[in-house]
């Protein structure tokens, strides 16, 4: 990968290269190996079509239940591209930037590697219009997940063909306008190309990476906070310490205790003598909450490597093996199960830090009730924390909506009889996500805990930032515009403004306090 350029079909996609790729904002060209292995199988799909009068599903057939019909030579192609205006019926909401970008992105590393029988020039047109933002409007809803992001997909593919509309300069335009500025022709789809387009998992997968990436990030952050809180709880360290992780080695836990380890290292608060010989249950227990975490976010990132490298369309072409195959790798089972997965994994962490945030303000271990001084005359941060129940409540719907999507409709004249709903599991998975960031929210006890054990703050001082740092943290749940930037994070996640940013924001409010503090008790 040179400096400002990936070469799609060079090598197999991983987080870290999506990550590159849009927050650098490379370009993307074809690798000469991937475009080998485009026409390969494109020169063997016509071959078998003009030598075989075996019925190809999908290619010289109809679909799904009209598979019986034959179709005409001459109109093989006037089939595919009916196919993608008929399918183009996604509604809802309009999905974001970033999440049409990976699914093209996702769609043309799929078609590079060579078993779809599409053109170069198809793979290619996708590949400009990624590079020169042209975005496609697709909405959010109408996705199964059972043959593909069918919907979604033929949405996002029906510009190719000089139809719909796409976000250009800031503009919705007709897409044929835009071919035309560029001095592009309209793509003649050939056998096959449309159901290379829209089977496929890449609406699922793309919300999956982007949904990961964050996940990332989410389970770093509540480590931080947590070992902040109980620095502020003047919490013990021994169910931290590495002995203890051994004899029960999962890695996630044995990683949670070495971080906090690390981050508290030094720390006097921590090492100092303590009257009580244990934490509760949100504290002492993190290694095993937050470790489990980390291990189901390490399980379907796995799944989802696997998955953004794969050949998912139907049916699939062989040309060393001279098959062509109707199998069902468009189906979005191991997603689906996966993002169930890690909504669950998600949701603990927002709600044992919405416990250790019930700890904190009950004015246990000498802290302040509610974390503020002069408690009664200020209220504190009993605001914050009815919203935090608000949204551990929120999680947990949200992971219950899980369960409840699995199902097993029919569609098709019954034809299509195991239905995940995987594009609707996406959705939830997200939305979660969402709310799992407000939720993780411990940092306001930052602000607290100086003004405990800093004799030298007076009490006026302590509670004008007690009250500037709640009304962020309001902010935060109202989830308003302010954002920050922070390179250590994926700034490709910034591009929605969600209530974890303001919490980085209110995470910043929180050190300046503690440096000042600490720096008055020197």
């Amino acid at each position: 990968m040179s400096k400002n350029v990936y070469h799609i079909g060079s090598g197999a996609l991983t987080f870290e290269i999506i990550e590159r790729i849009i927050n650098e904002n490379l370009k993307l060209e074809l690798a000469p190996e991937a475009k080998l292995r485009i026409q390969k199988c494109r020169d063997y799909l016509d071959h078998k079509i003009a030598s075989s009068e075996e019925p190809l599903y999908g290619i010289t057939t109809g679909f799904g239940s009209l598979c019986t019909k034959n179709i005409s030579p001459d109109e093989l192609g006037t089939l595919q591209e009916n196919l993608i205006k008929s399918h183009a019926c996604s509604v809802g909401e309009e999905i974001r930037p970033v999440i049409i970008k990976l699914m093209m992105l996702l769609k043309a590393h799929a078609l590079s590697l060579g078993h779809s029988g599409v053109q170069v020039i198809t793979v290619q047109r996708i590949l400009d219009f990624f590079n020169n933002d042209v975005m496609p409007i697709v909405y959010d809803r109408g996705s199964l997940g059972a043959s593909g992001d069918l919907a979604p997909l033929a949405n996002l593919f029906l510009p190719l063909i000089g139809v719909g509309d796409v976000y250009y300069k800031g503009k919705k335009c007709e897409a044929i306008s835009v071919l035309d500025e560029f001095g592009w022709e309209p793509v003649k789809l050939m056998s096959k190309e449309g159901l290379a387009l829209l089977n496929g998992t890449q609406f699922m997968s793309a919300n999956g990476v982007f949904a990961m990436l964050k996940a990332f990030r989410l389970s770093k952050k509540a480590d931080l906070i947590a070992a902040l809180s109980l620095e502020a709880f003047d919490g013990r360290i021994d169910p931290f310490m590495d002995c203890i992780q051994q004899i029960r080695p999962h890695q996630g836990q044995i990683e949670t205790g070495e971080a906090f380890r690390k981050l508290l290292a030094g720390s006097e608060l921590i090492e100092r003598h303590k009257d009580h010989v244990q934490d509760p249950y949100s504290f002492r227990c993190i290694p095993q909450v937050h470790g489990a975490t980390k291990d189901a976010i390490r399980y379907v990132a796995s799944v989802l490597l696997t998955e953004i490298n794969s050949v998912t369309d139907n049916p699939t072409i062989f040309p060393d093996e001279d098959r062509i195959i109707s199998g069902g790798n468009f189906h979005g089972q191991p997603l689906a199960i996966s993002y169930d997965f890690l909504a669950i994994a998600l949701a603990e962490l927002g709600n044992i830090s919405e416990r250790r945030v019930s700890q904190l303000i009950m004015g246990l271990r000498g802290l302040p009730e509610f974390l503020v001084a002069n408690p009664g005359l200020n209220s504190g941060f009993i605001g914050f924390v009815v919203g935090a129940v608000g949204k551990s409540h929120e999680v947990e719907q949200f992971e219950g909506a899980f369960l409840r999507l699995r199902c097993a409709f029919a569609t098709d004249v019954g034809r299509y009889h195991d239905i995940l709903e995987g594009g609707e599991l996406r959705q939830q998975l997200v939305e979660l996500e969402d709310e799992a960031d407000v939720l993780v929210a411990e940092v306001a006890q930052l602000v607290r805990r100086e003004a405990h054990h800093v004799d030298t703050v007076n009490a006026d001082s302590t509670t004008i930032g007690f009250v500037e740092c709640t009304h962020y943290l309001q902010q935060c749940c109202l989830a308003g515009t302010a954002r920050a930037d922070n390179a250590h994070y994926f700034s490709f996640v910034y591009m929605q403004v969600d209530a974890l940013e303001h919490l980085q924001r209110a995470e910043a409010l929180g050190y300046s306090f503690y440096v000042d503090h600490m720096m008055l008790r020197c």
